[in-house]
């Protein structure tokens, strides 16, 4: 098309060589203007179309993440239901863990004092609430406690880590054994909760038509509201199930 311009030119202007010349000056630009323009059109829609694709893959590989966690949770809520009694003395131990490595900091880093004795008071907490493990009262005063001082020392840590630099290896090693290890194992201890047999958690007199001991048990435990119940829930809601044929 261009090539046809530029010939009509040519011969319309022929008579005078200044105006030709111009005018294919012209034409010559507008030729340019056009296939830089195809070339631009074709280079946003190959970005484009690389765009698409790498969020396609993001989605993909933060779908597989999250299943493989949401897997990894559901067998270490199956042990911790299987193993109480050993689940306790583990946070213990990691407990006792947390309070040595506030204690190291002190000793060997700047952190502010608040920081630390806030930090330490949480892990008081945390067996303050352990003493009933596996029973959990949301309304205790210990477990408010601890859940308040979560929210503190995350306030904390942000505040000090937003005005002094560290690498980020350091702070995510900081918010991961400091503060978020002990509350995990709590969270993922929440399915122990639905074992527990209701003459050790009975806050209420048993009388009228609750009194039967195992009456009351399996009326609990069709309550079941730990994170082991949300995954099993889960499961049958999604996967098909298998049908037993009756002979």
């Amino acid at each position: 098309m261009c090539f046809q311009y530029m010939a009509l030119a040519n011969f319309y202007c022929s008579p005078n060589a200044a105006i030709t010349t111009k005018v294919m000056k012209l034409l010559d630009f507008l030729c340019q203007t056009i296939q830089n323009k195809t070339l631009h059109c074709k280079l946003c829609n190959g970005l484009n179309r690389l765009k698409t694709e790498i969020w396609i893959g993001v989605v993909i590989q933060i779908s597989f993440v999250i299943l493989s966690v949401a897997a990894g949770l559901y067998y270490i809520a199956e042990l911790i239901e299987e193993y109480t009694v050993f689940t306790c003395r583990v946070i213990r131990i990691l407990i006792l863990v947390t309070v040595a490595i506030y204690g190291g900091l002190f000793l060997f880093e700047d952190l502010p004092a608040s920081m630390i004795i806030c930090g330490i008071i949480s892990q008081v907490t945390h067996l303050l609430v352990l003493r009933t493990f596996p029973f959990f009262d949301l309304t205790s005063l210990p477990f408010i406690g601890a859940v308040a001082f979560v929210v503190i020392n995350h306030y904390l840590a942000f505040q000090y880590f937003s005005l002094f630099y560290y690498p980020f290896s350091q702070v995510l090693a900081y918010f991961t054994l400091c503060l978020w290890l002990v509350p995990f194992c709590f969270f993922v201890s929440l399915s122990a909760n639905e074992n527990v047999l209701p003459t050790l958690a009975e806050t209420r007199p048993l009388n009228a038509d609750e009194s039967d001991v195992v009456t009351n048990y399996f009326s609990r435990r069709s309550k079941r509201y730990g994170l082991l119940s949300f995954f099993n829930y889960a499961k049958e809601s999604i996967l098909p199930q298998r049908v037993k044929k009756a002979f």
